[in-house]
């Protein structure tokens, strides 16, 4: 029997390409996900546990330490350099100031002092050297990238007094990854001399020290809390190393998870098509079967002889889908890389590969192959001895059938799905509703895939409406002749179109909701704010704009970070009363904005109710009683909006400055003289950054355009597996067709007619896939844009036609692709041996 089963796999090799092709495509996404997961892993521990290369002791705050505001007391570090046992110690401090860039404008930037202790360094060089003078300074990459500085430059630093400090960049280096460096300020390192003229007044978090030879990470803690007292805490390095990696969290894990989902897609898609292979296999080795037990083959045999074809071929799946999860995991690095990820910038692509990445590789691979194979194979065993004895039948009759017992549990599946669906819609709470609403449209996908075998032929039909020409007609005829088959086959491809239509749907929503709130909040023409948050637009230029021509009002706004016995925050966000309700006017669901007077606030109507507060009720913020005169649903101003003298009068201290003015510009004016101008005036203040409503929209259209591409790449695998799918079935049927093919031609059919039939019919399965795909993921998108909204934000529903009509037209031409080897080589085909087949 192995002799003979040896044998098959050598016939039917080529027939088995594109299957073993579309397993390995789905191995190599599990794979390629498992290899990504274990690099983003070690790369984050790697990064997070720099901060702690080479410390045998570490020093911080408590709750217990005195004046826990002002950090560590300066004078520690000396104490600790003269404890036993300690050869070197360092202090790690930062502050902010704001650094120029080659274009002249200011950015955030949190500036820290190089450890004078080597060992210390949680900083690797990457161009020159470190700063050893008080003038010298170095940037991390990212910052020399986005600032357009290099070694060489002179670099410009900003003190809170706005005096100007100008350093030698001597060389650039690379950072690990912590609250810091992930703070999103661009990183200068100088002398601790070049520090203290910069910032004077120093917070220390944290002194490190290295021990000497032959001194303990313990003895070295000892020591150290002897020489400063109590009330602060002495971890050793390994205790620092371990609460370090504390922090980091499963960041690496929800990656995993995620792409891990897309990846169950894959092998979904990929099952199919196995499925629906080793179907048309085993109805093409009807005879061939019959003869095996006509010879004494048992069903057991006939059955295991099948399964062993799946076995092998998984095997072979597997090993290319490894091989090729490796390439994928780089490209995904690459891809997370671009959104500053974890395993981002110029970290190096890692490609660590397990025994549980290989193991999972096969397993996936074998498994989901074999499954695929069960029923088929389990088709096979029901070949009667007496079929060796009659020509090949159609297999319409083995595929045609749709049982009352998959209906039913079809409706039972819909039934489950829809109660989730209802379920998931009740939430209050965006995350859960997500969740269990997706969950929930997935089971109705589900049962969708279940009914293909009905709804396919209706579809079909109504294409084939539209059809003119003979071989048009006889491609939607041998569509829809197999009703399970031709289902089986979109299915895959449905799975996919629908996922994709669903995320655009959201992204789309979400986008169109995104630019109507950045409208209704900022009904303006241009905002100015500051590009350093230390270093707050003066007050003076609230005139030297309002003098700029055509400009018709300039609104500050002003955040104040108030206090109140009945709420757990209480900041508020200051207009001046003239610009409230007109430049400044969000929804409200109480109340009005207009004429609102000093110690009145519009608050948010959830943190209204949290509070048991109406319109009319008074409440207490910082020592002021405020008036509640309406009720806002936006989330965007904190507590909510008051005057600006109000804001003011919440403040410790007065304020120097505006992070954000608002500028209306006169009806009829000319947008694009109006920025020239205005960017004159911006040009005065290196912290000034000029913005408009469309460049917002802009910017945040093109960050959810990052993600939604990410998305489509992810299951675009899923895609390119289902076309594999329909080039499969059309090659199978190509072999299955043969006689029928060579009638044709015995009748006037041309060459180029049966290849036109074979194309219509790859181009019709296609769209019939990707239009129930497009329907479905445009129903799921609604209901997931459903559960979502709240009272608060309330997502408008809307469908990006012209991207769902891309994704028509690539179908259409993967169609035509999929189909050119099965056409070309049933033209190929001679009539008299087409003719001639048994």
């Amino acid at each position: 029997m192995w002799k003979t089963i040896l044998a098959g796999l050598r016939a039917r090799t080529a027939r088995l390409v594109l299957s073993s092709v579309a397993i390995a495509l789905g191995v190599a996404f599990v794979t390629g996900t498992l290899v990504l997961g274990d690099a983003v892993e070690a790369q984050t521990r790697d990064n997070f546990a720099r901060s702690a290369r080479n410390v045998d002791a570490a020093v911080h705050t408590t709750e217990n330490s005195p004046d826990v505001e002002k950090g560590i007391p300066a004078d520690f570090l000396q104490k600790i350099r003269s404890a036993p046992g300690v050869e070197g110690a360092d202090s790690r401090e930062y502050g902010s100031a704001a650094l120029l860039s080659g274009e002249g404008k200011a950015r955030n930037a949190l500036v820290q002092p190089l450890p004078t202790t080597e060992k210390l360094r949680d900083l690797d060089v990457k161009d020159g050297r470190f700063p050893a003078k008080a003038d010298e300074a170095a940037i991390d990459v990212k910052t020399a990238q986005v600032a357009k500085l290099k070694v060489g430059d002179r670099l410009k630093l900003l003190d809170k007094d706005n005096a100007e400090h100008v350093f030698t960049i001597v060389g650039t280096y690379q950072q690990g990854a912590s609250s810091l460096s992930m703070s999103g300020s661009d990183h200068v390192v100088v002398s601790p001399d070049g520090l203290r003229a910069l910032i004077p007044d120093q917070r220390i978090y944290e002194i490190v020290a290295v021990a000497k030879p032959g001194v303990t990470q313990q003895q070295l803690v000892d020591n150290i809390t002897k020489a400063i007292g109590p009330g602060y805490q002495v971890q050793t390095g390994e205790q620092l190393t371990q609460a370090t990696l504390e922090q980091v969290g499963d960041a690496a894990g929800e990656i995993r998870t995620f792409l891990l989902a897309f990846a169950a897609i894959s092998l979904v898609v990929a099952g199919m098509v196995i499925y629906n292979t080793f179907t048309i296999l085993v109805a093409q080795r009807t005879k061939e079967l019959a003869l095996l037990r006509c010879v004494g083959a048992e069903r057991g045999q006939v059955f295991r002889s099948v399964l062993a074809e799946a076995v092998f071929m998984g095997l072979a799946a597997s090993v290319l889908g490894i091989l090729g999860g490796l390439g994928v995991s780089a490209g995904l690095q690459s891809v997370i890389g671009s959104f500053g990820g974890p395993s981002g910038g110029d970290t190096p692509i890692r490609l660590p590969i397990t025994w549980v990445t290989i193991a999972a590789g096969f397993g996936v691979g074998v498994v989901v192959t074999v499954l695929s194979a069960v029923l088929p194979a389990r088709r096979a065993t029901k070949v009667a001895p007496v079929a060796a004895l009659r020509s090949q039948p159609d297999s319409s009759d083995d595929v045609a059938r749709t049982g009352k017992i998959r209906i039913a549990v079809a409706a039972l599946i819909a039934l489950l799905g829809g109660a989730g669906v209802y379920f998931g819609l009740q939430q209050e709470k965006e995350e859960p509703a997500m969740f269990i609403t997706g969950g929930a449209v997935m089971v109705l996908l589900l049962a969708v895939l279940l009914l293909g075998p009905l709804y396919v032929p209706l579809v079909n039909r109504l294409f084939g409406k539209a059809l003119r020409g003979v071989p048009a007609k006889l491609a939607s005829a041998n569509a829809g002749r197999n009703p399970k088959r031709t289902a089986a086959t979109t299915a895959a491809l449905m799975i996919g179109v629908t996922i994709v239509a669903m995320v655009t749907v959201v992204a789309g929503s979400g986008r169109e909701t995104m630019s109507k709130k950045v409208d209704e909040r900022f009904p303006t023409d241009y905002t100015v704010k500051s590009n350093v948050y230390s270093q707050p637009l003066p007050k003076s230029f609230v005139d030297e704009l309002a003098k700029v021509r055509n400009v018709e009002k300039v609104a500050p706004q002003l955040t104040a970070y108030g206090e109140s016995p009945k709420l757990q925050y209480a900041d508020v966000t200051g207009y001046p009363s003239d610009a409230i309700g007109s430049l400044v006017r969000p929804q409200t669901s109480e109340g009005s904005l207009t004429g609102m007077k000093d110690n009145e606030i519009a608050m948010r109507d959830k943190e209204a109710k949290e509070a048991g507060l109406a319109v009319g009720s008074v409440i207490p913020i910082s020592g002021k009683d405020i008036k509640v005169v309406a009720l806002i649903k936006d989330n965007s101003y904190g507590t909510g909006i008051v005057t600006l003298a109000t804001a003011e009068s919440l403040l410790k201290e007065p304020s120097k400055g505006y992070q954000n003015m608002l500028i209306k510009l006169a009806p009829g004016t000319d947008i694009t003289q109006a920025r020239a101008d205005l960017e004159r005036v911006i040009a005065t203040s290196p912290v000034a950054v000029l913005n408009s409503a469309a460049e917002m929209k802009a910017e945040l259209n093109g960050q959810l355009d990052q993600i939604l591409l990410f998305i489509w790449a992810l299951v675009g695998l899923a895609l390119i597996i289902a076309l594999f799918g329909i080039a499969n079935t059309l090659t199978l049927s190509v072999l299955e067709r043969t006689r029928e093919s060579a009638l044709l031609r015995a009748l006037g059919l041309t060459r180029g007619q049966l290849r036109q039939m074979l194309v219509v019919e790859s181009i019709l399965m296609a769209l019939i896939g990707a239009v129930v795909g497009v329907l479905l993921g445009a129903g799921f998108g609604w209901l997931l844009v459903e559960a979502i909204s709240n009272p608060e934000f309330q997502i408008s529903f809307s469908i990006p036609f012209g991207q769902i009509g891309v994704m028509l037209g690539l179908a259409v031409i993967a169609a035509v692709i999929a189909a050119a080897l099965p056409a070309r080589r049933a033209a190929k085909n001679s009539v008299v041996a087409g003719m001639a087949e048994a």
